[in-house]
């Protein structure tokens, strides 16, 4: 398979990721590889999305996929999940880190045993690879949307919905993740840049636990009455927030920005308590992380970046079927 065959593939891939439904080019070699996909964890959508995705890649290609993880997101949990995958020696490896730092040296026994790795979703280090610097460089590849420019478009729509002023603040994960890093820095970029009578509060981090989320909405609504907006940094963010509005007695008031898509975002958005509901194509990512993963192995080059799409959800449009294909399905 040549450089320009792989690059088709990708293109094509956009269309029908996770249908399987897709006519390959002929394989270079007989060979068949084990690719190990490692989620964030294993009992969110949007995961069981990507694991979809990669699936049928790897049918569509004949090759082996191995899907293995925790059930939380929790560094100490997927640590152990990465040792027991690289015991089974696949040829590449597929990985979500839940943190970007603590998963560099766990990663690097995985590259000194000769596995292939690439980060989808998340990254280590800065996500920049195959620079020849700094110590987590290694990976060959990084799979996901622009995180960055995600949480831009929330901002900008959470503005719109709170009339341009107000407070608000970011219901996130934890620090150290990151892809909500990213969406973090983007909603805030964009609120000092272009949207002066807005104030950020105190980013509140929930451990992606959605309960923890709720609980937080009721605190910060008590100490701040006027609170005008939350922008959900990822999926427990976002419906945890949603529980905690609707507790406090402020469903429709208190405007929030999700981002992530499970297929509980339809109502949320219908009823007016999410005002955009920002959805990824894990679908896509864990197509195309196949695909370069396969592309490597039989002796191609690939890109050091791999750029997915993600679609706006509002109530005007999700019932749309070009856009109500992008909710997470479990």
């Amino acid at each position: 398979m040549e450089r320009r065959q792989f690059l088709t593939m990708l293109g094509a891939g956009a269309a029908v990721a996770g249908t399987g439904a897709l006519t390959l080019p002929a394989r270079a070699e007989n060979k068949k590889y084990t690719i190990a996909l490692v989620p964030g964890l294993t009992t969110d959508a949007f995961y069981i999305t990507m694991h979809r995705g990669a699936q049928a890649a790897a049918d569509a290609l004949g090759q082996d996929l191995l899907f293995q993880g925790a059930s939380e997101w929790n560094v100490t949990l997927q640590v152990p999940v990465l040792e027991a995958v690289i015991a089974r020696k696949p040829d590449a490896i597929l990985i979500a880190p839940t943190d970007k730092v603590q998963l560099v040296e766990p990663l690097k026994k995985a590259f000194d045993a000769g596995i292939a790795v690439f980060c989808v979703d998340t990254f280590i280090g800065n996500g920049v690879f195959q620079t020849g610097a700094g110590d987590a460089d290694f990976p060959l590849s990084y799979i996901a949307s622009d995180n960055i420019l995600g949480g831009r478009i929330a901002a900008r729509a959470l503005a719109k919905s709170i009339g341009d002023k107000g407070k608000v603040y970011v219901s996130n994960v934890k620090p150290g993740v990151s892809t909500t890093d990213q969406r973090e820095e983007g909603f805030k970029a964009e609120i000092k840049e272009n949207h002066p009578n807005i104030e950020v509060l105190e980013t509140q981090f929930n451990d992606d636990d959605a309960n923890k989320a709720a609980a937080q909405v009721q605190a910060v609504f008590g100490r701040t009455p006027d609170l005008a907006g939350i922008f959900g940094a990822n999926l427990f963010s976002a419906t945890g927030s949603a529980n905690g509005v609707k507790q406090a007695g402020q469903a429709g008031k208190i405007k929030i920005a999700a981002f992530d898509a499970p297929e509980s975002v339809v109502q949320e958005l219908k009823d007016g308590t999410f005002e955009i509901a920002i959805a990824q194509h894990p679908a896509e990512i864990g197509y195309f992380g196949t695909v370069a993963a396969f592309a490597h192995l039989t002796g191609n080059s690939v890109p050091t970046a791999i750029g997915t799409g993600f679609t706006v959800m509002t109530k005007d449009n999700i019932d749309d079927p070009n856009v109500k294909r992008f909710l997470y399905t479990g």
